[in-house]
């Protein structure tokens, strides 16, 4: 069915991750490697290799520096981090850099594989409990924040396509959004393109990573809290 390979140096992680592969998707093939040496070694060997589980601690690789090797040596090679660490800005860094999904190592079998099944499907997972948390506050500073021009392009956004971009920094798919939000899949596939344009992002990803940066969460409050002090003082 789907060729995977999880590249983690703790055999207990790979024995466990082969263990929710081989009951969640029965015939896929499950290639182990225990370094990113042999990572790319085995993905260079594999052509049809569909995912690998990319974890950040290997002994020959720090940090993203993994997975930055391995979008030069294999581009076409969708990659997902699987890993100890919950960073928002670091989950943020990885999507950036061309991971499809970040997914945390005590993410619950059910939830891992889902979010290995989303990915497979196409789509970007992230963790949901680390993209809700606020962004950090940055300093005060004299130099304008970077995030100025992104919040002014979040102000062409109506509420509605707020609501979807919302739910797309959760890294669910349109049809979970239409759910969510109780409208058409067409719907959220319309406002996705219009949310794109108006953010002038070239790819959902970049659109979720400009909403992160941007601190959606906290842009979102302040314009409702805008639009209650206009109704109550009865300016349009």
């Amino acid at each position: 069915m789907y060729t995977l390979m999880v590249a983690d140096d703790h055999p207990l992680f790979r024995d466990a991750i082969s263990a929710v592969i081989t009951t969640g998707l029965p015939g896929s093939h499950l290639l182990e490697a225990a370094s990113l040496a042999q990572a790319v070694a085995l993905a260079e060997d594999n052509q049809a290799l569909d995912l690998l589980l990319l974890d950040l601690g290997l002994p020959d690789a720090e940090g993203l520096s993994g997975l930055e090797t391995l979008r030069q040596r294999l581009p076409g090679l969708a990659v997902v981090i699987v890993s100890a660490q919950q960073e928002r800005g670091l989950v943020l860094d990885a999507i950036t850099m061309g991971a499809v999904g970040y997914i945390p190592k005590s993410t619950p079998r059910q939830e891992l594989l889902a979010a290995i099944g989303q990915i497979l499907e196409g789509q970007v997972y992230l963790p949901p409990d680390i993209m809700r948390q606020p962004a950090k506050t940055p300093c005060e500073s004299a130099v304008p924040s970077p995030d100025t021009l992104l919040r002014q392009r979040l102000a062409y956004l109506t509420a509605k396509q707020l609501d979807v971009l919302s739910c797309m920094t959760t890294g669910i798919s349109n049809k979970l959004i239409a759910r969510e939000l109780n409208i058409a899949e067409t719907t959220v596939k319309t406002h996705v393109s219009a949310i794109l344009r108006k953010l002038d992002a070239a790819s959902r990803v970049q659109a979720i990573v400009m909403a992160a940066e941007a601190d959606l969460n906290g842009y979102m409050r302040q314009r409702h809290q805008d639009e209650g002090r206009r109704q109550t003082s009865g300016v349009e």
